[in-house]
């Protein structure tokens, strides 16, 4: 979009139209409408909690469950191999970044069409909608975190240096959500279906994530392979800088980042130059 301001007297008119280039970022207008973007990320947080008993303890039962199931079924039944580290902090530590993740894909995918009244009636850059449901799942993380800790000081885990990485990972996790959200985004507003094939996305994308095993058990031949999973990266990343893993597979990391940058540029790009028709279609 472009503004177009014209002179009438001693009044000022902004005109507001399609830009004609194929590729108009402009993302210096998020600077601008930086107060709507926390407004979102605030009314998401409070809107997901309203009326509801137990409150943000939602977002320590569902890492915490998931934690157990995984522990009975691979590790007691399975004996999948945890890096020769305990379980439970093995799986509890990539649920951390995969729910950010996944919550943070779900709601950024069916965003735009969630905000149909905002975005029909009134003009700002459309890329606030998305990024803010992105980021307003980092409350949910820093909670679940907490009770991380707690584990890792009962199974005598003491963080490292590495942990000082910890945040680029977590900036990590929520451009890989993004990214793909950008996509599914854009495409929901014209094919409403798309909402439907997320969690079934979601649920294949989790197996084919090193979640409730190693990465060491893909077979090498297939490391280059699994590693465009971008959430591969992610996760090998979040167990290394936490719990100090002694040799941590940096080349998934590296290229899982790749493709995340690659990615999110091609899903900006994209979602730029469908927003035009946002306020037609939703």
């Amino acid at each position: 979009m472009q503004a177009i301001r014209e002179a009438t007297n001693d009044n000022c008119v902004i005109v507001i139209e399609p830009s004609r280039s194929w590729v108009s970022l402009d993302l210096s207008q998020l600077w601008g409408y930086r107060e709507l973007l926390y407004f979102l990320i605030w009314r998401d947080v409070k809107v997901r909690y309203k009326q509801t008993v137990i409150g943000a303890a939602w977002a320590i039962l569902q890492p915490l469950m998931t934690m157990l199931i995984f522990t009975l079924v691979f590790d007691r039944l399975a004996k999948v191999p945890s890096d020769n580290l305990p379980y439970p902090i093995f799986a509890y530590t990539a649920l951390l970044p995969w729910n950010l993740f996944a919550g943070a894909l779900s709601r950024c995918s069916g965003s735009v069409v969630g905000q149909s009244n905002l975005v029909s009636k009134v003009y700002f850059p459309r890329l606030v909608i998305p990024l803010s449901a992105t980021i307003s799942g980092i409350i949910d993380f820093a909670v679940a975190f907490v009770i991380l800790l707690g584990m890792m000081m009962w199974f005598g885990i003491a963080p490292t240096w590495g942990a000082l990485a910890l945040p680029l990972f977590i900036i990590l996790t929520l451009l890989t959500a993004l990214s793909v959200g950008l996509w599914l985004s854009a495409l929901n507003v014209r094919y409403r279906d798309v909402v439907y094939v997320v969690p079934f996305l979601i649920q294949f994308w989790m197996f084919a994530s090193p979640v409730a095993y190693p990465v060491s058990l893909v077979p090498e031949k297939w490391r280059l392979l699994y590693s465009l999973n971008p959430m591969a990266g992610v996760i090998e990343g979040f167990r290394c800088a936490l719990l100090g893993k002694a040799s941590p597979d940096f080349g998934i990391i590296a290229v899982s980042a790749g493709v995340v940058i690659a990615l999110l540029i091609g899903g900006v790009v994209y979602f730029k130059r469908m927003e035009r028709t946002f306020a037609d279609l939703v």
